[in-house]
């Protein structure tokens, strides 16, 4: 399949989820070992499925205080992903991160944190698609990421991003 034609203004996601990146003041991120469901195994940030009528942001606090126990006092949008999966699944997903939180980060059935400096990120360990899209979250710019994949396997992908203004990044 030619997937620069594939048609992105006609696409609909199966699900829509989100993603939360935790950052400390030793410039650390929080990730986590993914312990079931999508990613199983790999290591991302904290996040999951809106539930009816919650909004993304807010569904971005609730999964990182289920997986992780930690409350995100603000959190930013840092942009959109969209993923076709070859079996038909489409999932997007709304990006955040946050400074400011409250709590120690915990072990749960669904996940094991872990701080790794913003330096030594565990790409290797990631979904493929985080190394074309997660620095821009560390860069602090806004982005949309479209992704195919075939099963854990990326077959195609586009990232754009736009810088944030002096007065959106406060």
């Amino acid at each position: 399949m030619d997937y620069d034609a594939f048609d992105w203004d006609a696409w609909q996601p199966t699900e829509v989820a989100t993603l939360m990146f935790v950052f400390d003041d030793r410039n650390r991120v929080l990730l986590i070992d993914k312990k079931q469901g999508l990613g199983k195994g790999l290591i991302n940030g904290p996040g999951g499925r809106l539930e009816p009528g919650e909004t993304p942001e807010q569904a971005a606090v609730r999964e990182t205080i289920e997986e992780v126990g930690v409350h995100v006092a603000d959190p930013q949008f840092c942009g959109t992903l969209r993923f076709h999966f070859v079996d038909g699944y489409n999932l997007m997903g709304h990006v955040f991160k946050g400074h400011r939180w409250e709590g120690e980060p915990i072990e749960t059935d669904e996940a094991t944190p872990h701080w790794f400096d913003v330096d030594a990120i565990p790409y290797e360990q990631m979904w493929a698609d985080d190394f074309y899209w997660f620095p821009h979250v560390l860069a602090g710019r806004i982005f949309d990421g479209r992704f195919v994949f075939d099963g854990e396997k990326m077959l195609w992908r586009a990232v754009h991003a736009t810088a944030l203004s002096e007065t959106e990044k406060e």
